[in-house]
């Protein structure tokens, strides 16, 4: 059977591919160190799992509106309130399965065929591909490492063409753990408002950010940026419930319903349990979400000092998410390989330690590795690391 051609055209995921190698060398007895998680490493807090079995037992198991439960709608809404100060009614809330379906969603109910999307790289392995899939155009726009990783107003002003519909910020960033400044957001809005292009602001890591920076969302900055706005955000992250698949929009009423009816004949509606434990997360005490921030920003004090010191890595030190994403071309060539994509493969191959290439992100001459793991276990994978590329060196260099 010939396969549909949006499908024969996607790049398969090198976050998974790494990830499903690391199991084979596990499965064979090895001691693997995986630091390509995109996950918290501790549980899901006890009361939202007490409230989603609660709920089981109270019969809450049948279908939802598409939309999601109006309880859960309400508990963003008030989230939204309080964190951002901004103001959405239920008809502006859209729950999905995950943030990333949410998305997924959004692409679809927007995007006409050759629609283009500006994408800034370094970015996050699935924009490209759900916007292909909804017959878009991804644009990549390169943030430079000596900005931060962040494009400028002036790259995006350059970049936008008769056919740019929406534009993406991930702030804080996966790969990268950037934020964007309120001055940096308000020059980006300005440029969006002027060519009417929607803005898709997905705030997923707002919880984690580290060394006093803020998060601030652009739709906060101005009305108009407001409505041309639409947040991406879920307890997956901020919770440590990634499994349990609920993410959510926020933003025009338009798109919203859009967006509600495409979902209604893919997934009818989340998990009714999933549901009812976000509502506990969002509504409940918010102590573990403080803990899990501390523990991850513990860590990269911990190693970011080590990771610097292994030969030919530079890092920018990041301000938010859970990632390290060090330079490692130098890295590479100083240990004999022709790119860092052959270096991460060596590197899990002989030193039992996966990390995920930058090609994946856009951007080749980087890894990302993921503190999201224990301190011992991140220590370990950076010794090494260490010892892995001096080896490798001394054998060049005898060579």
């Amino acid at each position: 059977m010939e396969l549909a051609n949006r499908v024969q055209a996607l790049t398969p995921s090198t976050t998974l591919a790494i990830t499903a190698k690391a199991k084979e060398l596990k499965s064979q007895g090895l001691d693997v160190i995986g630091l390509g998680a995109g996950e918290p490493d501790f549980n899901t807090p006890q009361n939202i799992i007490d409230a989603a079995v609660r709920s089981m037992n109270e019969g809450h198991t049948k279908y939802t509106p598409s939309a999601g439960l109006p309880e859960l709608k309400k508990a963003i809404a008030a989230k939204l309130k309080k964190d951002q100060g901004l103001e959405y009614k239920l008809s502006e809330i859209m729950v999905g399965s995950g943030a990333k379906h949410v998305l997924y969603t959004l692409f679809q109910a927007i995007l006409n065929e050759g629609d283009e999307v500006i994408i800034p790289s370094p970015y996050w392995v699935s924009y490209p591909e759900q916007v292909k899939l909804a017959g878009g155009v991804p644009v990549y726009v390169e943030g430079k490492e000596e900005n931060d990783f962040k494009v400028t107003a002036k790259q995006l002003e350059a970049s936008i063409t008769s056919k740019t519909k929406a534009m993406i910020i991930n702030s804080p960033s996966n790969p990268t753990g950037m934020i964007y400044s309120a001055e940096e957001l308000q020059e980006i809005g300005d440029i969006c408002v002027k060519n009417n292009i929607l803005i898709v602001s997905d705030e997923i890591y707002e919880k984690l950010v580290y060394g006093g920076a803020e998060h601030t969302s652009i739709a906060q900055l101005s009305e108009a940026f407001k409505e041309k706005t639409i947040i991406i955000n879920g307890v997956s992250k901020s919770h440590s419930m990634t499994g349990w698949r609920i993410g959510y929009a926020a933003g025009s009423a338009e798109i919203i319903k859009a967006m509600t009816n495409l979902a209604s004949h893919s997934t009818s509606n989340p998990t009714s349990t999933a549901q009812y434990g976000a509502i506990e997360a969002y509504n409940g005490p918010q102590d573990t979400v403080s803990e899990m921030r501390d523990a991850f920003e513990s860590r990269l004090n911990a190693i970011y000092g080590k990771l610097t010191a292994i030969p030919g890595i530079t890092c920018v030190k990041p301000q938010g998410a859970f990632y390290l994403f060090p330079n490692a071309k130098k890295t590479a060539v100083l240990t004999g390989y022709n790119n860092v994509d052959e270096f991460s493969e060596a590197l899990l191959e002989e030193a039992l330690v996966a990390v995920i290439p930058g090609s994946g992100f856009g951007t080749e001459d980087y890894i990302r590795l993921s503190y999201a793991t224990s301190l011992d276990q991140l220590e370990k994978a950076i010794e090494r690391m260490q010892s892995f590329v001096n080896a490798k060196i001394q054998q060049v260099q005898n060579a």
